[in-house]
């Protein structure tokens, strides 16, 4: 099979294609055929460091395609079966390529609404918004959620279902994108090139914070008393959880995790017509370095995609 591949790390001209063995599905496992995958921003940091892991890992996260054979024991799907998921989180999966095995139950059916392409957008983004709103910040109706980054991957997503929650959303995002975020559901867009967000948004419950950095902090001050700022961003973040309790607020730090009950959730919305994935970019899978440059420019909106399609 095709697959992409790197023998050092580097910016995205070290990804190139190589030819590898097709793996066996084992025990509880299923052999899938990769029709789409996405592109998200642990596979530049893996790319260029090797993540948490500091060594070369198989990238991509994200996967839809078609169940081409199961292991022994596996109830839930059969061959020819439509199927999207993140397999194996926090291990990679190595799904920028032709096949992936996958443990059986960290993929759900793909819906029949969406492409291949788009299905393939959705699992790394979809589960950690869910995770973080529902799991985490345990949203309710009538409740203020607040997302930054809210035409990038995660946040396009966040926007979608915490409307589908029941909450009052507001976003931050350039100006450009304001019509994009609020055609998402946004409430209330804030331009955070021209205006600090923590000055003119007030009495949050909960906050998404993808970016890091001084955003926790400043996020910090459009709570109200008892909210939550839910960081994504890296592991440093944990230090805003004793500022927060200082303040009277609440802080986490959370990574995504694999989630077969999640992904029946995130199915459930795209059925439901709540929930559906922008695609930014759609490359063939031997241009992954340029869907990495693309990437790392920071503009994206919504998420680029990587087909094995012809």
């Amino acid at each position: 099979m095709k697959a992409i591949a790197q023998d050092m790390f580097g910016g995205p001209e070290v990804l190139h294609v190589v030819d590898k063995d097709q793996p066996t599905a084992g025990f509880a496992q299923v052999l899938v055929h990769v029709r789409a995958t996405s592109v998200n921003p642990t596979d530049f940091w893996h790319r260029a460091s090797g993540g948490l892991q500091g060594r070369i890992v198989p990238l991509g996260w994200d996967v839809s395609g078609v169940v081409a054979a199961i292991g022994p024991g596996v109830t839930l799907f059969a061959p020819g079966d439509e199927v999207f998921g993140m397999p194996r989180q926090p291990e990679p999966a190595g799904t920028y390529a032709e096949f992936v095995v996958s443990p059986a139950r960290h993929l759900a059916r793909k819906p029949a609404a969406l492409s291949h392409e788009e299905a393939a957008a959705l699992p790394l983004v979809a589960l950690t918004a869910w995770q973080a709103l529902v799991d985490v910040a345990e949203v309710q109706p009538g409740q203020r959620v607040l997302v930054h980054a809210a035409a990038g991957g995660v946040g396009h997503v966040a926007v979608q279902i915490a409307k589908a929650l029941g909450a009052e959303v507001i976003g931050t995002a350039s100006a450009p994108k304001h019509a994009f975020v609020r055609a998402l559901g946004a409430d209330r867009v804030v331009d955070y090139r021209a205006e600090d967000f923590a000055d003119v948004v007030a009495d949050v419950d909960v906050v998404i914070d993808p970016i890091g950095g001084d955003y926790g902090p400043r996020s910090l001050r459009t709570l109200r008393p008892g909210g939550i700022v839910v960081s994504l961003a890296s592991p440093a973040e944990t230090a805003l959880t004793p500022i927060a309790a200082a303040q009277g607020r609440r802080a986490r730090f959370m990574v995504v995790e694999a989630d077969r009950a999640g992904m029946l959730a995130i199915a459930d919305l795209v059925e439901r017509g709540l929930l559906r994935p922008h695609l930014d970019t759609v490359l063939p899978l031997n241009e992954a370095a340029k869907a990495h440059e693309l990437g790392e420019r920071g503009t994206t909106t919504g998420k680029i995609v990587l087909t094995t399609e012809p």
